[in-house]
């Protein structure tokens, strides 16, 4: 009758250890941020050259 209580007390033992099965960690990706610098006046520097260059072409002929 010992065996078979010792039997019952580590089957019990057994499933409770395994109750909640096994599941596979969540890993989560890295939050990327991206900063991007600007300067305020980048999209008129270039355009007010081109027109700088062109008024001293007509001014110089």
């Amino acid at each position: 009758m010992k065996k078979l209580a010792v039997a019952a007390v580590f089957a019990l033992a057994g499933t409770a250890s395994f109750a909640g099965g096994y599941s596979e960690p969540v890993i989560e990706a890295p939050v990327v941020v991206e900063e991007t610098s600007s300067s305020s006046a980048g999209g008129y520097v270039v355009p007010l050259l081109i027109l700088a260059l062109v008024a001293a072409a007509v001014a110089a002929d």
